[in-house]
């Protein structure tokens, strides 16, 4: 590491707690500062390369600075770069957002996932009337109190009780919180029928971090809340254009009420939407505030500008070329299969997971179905795993929950990783 890196690495440890933006928690000692990327690739401020499977924690499907995208908001830049109101290109992409998700009838825009989901919860909670969601443990559904519940728990509450992760929140603003196991459509046919009178929504990632969805789980959602008329959100923030163009909805055959968009969208730019059903959107129309209809204020300063529009529309325009999704499920086969490949000739007692472009080591011979199946993991040696692959020049989150592929990948990056892999595993 040079002089000049290392001055900008310790800047960074200074201004930023654990040197970054949040949740890499690296030691100090691999920590960087990156200068640009391109492609898969990405670049030190020491000139470094690295090979990227965390693409901007999968925002950057379409790859780094990808020349379309590039194009497309070097056009709009010029026309000004916020109104807070709708332009053409919000508009445009609105429209192209209601024809390809099959669960959008009306669309809001915000600024992030995190901000779209959080804005799901409360407008299934002012649609209905009622107070309390249902989610899954282990699932993320953005930084908010409902989206981090019982996200890392170490010693599991029983169901259904939900639990803080970390500090910061207190218990009341998690208390009409109710968790259910991923892929155990049992407990969660049961909990919603127990709480139907006092339930809003059932909120689900439908592949839960890199967890498969198990045959008919979706669907058992989807009947159990018809008939208990509870709302069915999917948090789409990942699987949203990355599965398929019409994302979970299309690739698991499931359509919910209200959905929730960010990551691929936007092209590597930021961007949020939360969309659904028409009467449901509407509880957002601003002639209802004063009125006994239901309402839910929803307002957002950056959502939809021009210049994250302007590059969604890019994005989609390659997503919905010919051959795309095809191509992204090979790869994340390929990838998948030369993981398992290196573990078994390594003599690992682990496995691979995900699906898509999505890939997962958990250093686990037990089936994972759910949060509690990771839990059985050897964790440290994952992190250990993921630090060895960092300091060989794979830039990904140690945290290990995901490897991300783009359509900047091909046989060839993956074959250059899975050598990494190997060598970093012996």
């Amino acid at each position: 590491m040079s002089t000049t890196s290392l001055g900008l690495t310790q800047r960074s440890q200074h201004v930023f707690p654990a040197g970054s933006n949040g949740e890499f928690n690296l030691p100090p000692s691999q920590a960087i500062v990156i200068e640009r990327g391109r492609g898969c690739e990405l670049w030190d401020t020491d000139g470094r390369r690295y090979l990227d499977f965390s693409m901007g924690w999968g925002s950057v499907l379409v790859g780094h600075a990808r020349p379309e995208v590039v194009a497309a908001v070097n056009a709009a830049v010029p026309g000004g770069s916020n109104f807070a109101y709708v332009t053409r290109r919000s508009l445009e992409l609105a429209e192209r957002i209601v024809a390809v998700s099959p669960a959008a009838e009306s669309v809001r825009f915000c600024a992030s996932g995190t901000e779209a989901t959080m804005y799901c919860q409360r407008l299934a909670r002012g649609y209905t009337g009622r107070n309390k969601i249902l989610k899954f443990e282990g699932a993320y559904h953005g930084a908010n109190a409902i989206g981090t519940a019982n996200l890392f728990p170490d010693t599991p509450p029983n169901f259904p009780h939900p639990e803080v992760t970390g500090t910061g929140e207190s218990q009341g603003t998690i208390g009409d919180v109710l968790i259910a196991p991923f892929n155990e459509l049992d407990v969660a046919e049961r909990l919603i029928a127990e709480h139907a009178d006092d339930l809003a929504a059932v909120i689900v990632e439908p592949l839960q971090r890199c967890v498969p969805p198990a045959e008919g789980f979706l669907a058992g959602l989807r009947n159990a809340t018809r008939r208990h008329d509870v709302l069915l959100v999917f948090d789409e923030v990942v699987t949203g254009f990355r599965l398929a163009y019409g994302g979970a909805q299309e690739y698991y055959g499931v359509v919910p009420d209200l959905v929730a968009y960010g990551k691929a969208l936007g092209g590597g730019y930021p961007i949020g939407v939360y969309a659904g059903r028409e009467d449901v959107m509407a509880v957002v129309r601003e002639e209802r505030l004063g009125s006994n209809a239901p309402y839910v204020w929803s307002a957002s300063t950056l959502g939809g500008n021009p210049i994250s529009s302007a590059a969604a529309l890019a994005a989609l325009e390659v997503l919905g070329g010919d051959g795309v999704y095809e191509r992204l499920h090979r790869l994340g086969g390929y990838l998948r299969q030369g993981m398992r490949r290196v573990l078994a000739e390594s003599g690992e007692a682990a496995q691979v997971i995900g699906d898509g472009p999505l890939a997962q080591v958990v250093f686990s011979t037990a089936p994972i179905h759910n949060y509690r199946g990771t839990q059985l993991a050897d964790r440290p040696r994952q992190r250990e795993l993921m630090l060895r692959l960092f300091a060989a020049g794979v830039f990904l989150n140690p945290m290990g929950t995901k490897l991300y592929l783009s359509l900047a990948h091909d046989e060839a990056a993956v074959d250059e990783f899975l050598g990494i892999f190997a060598a970093a595993l012996d």
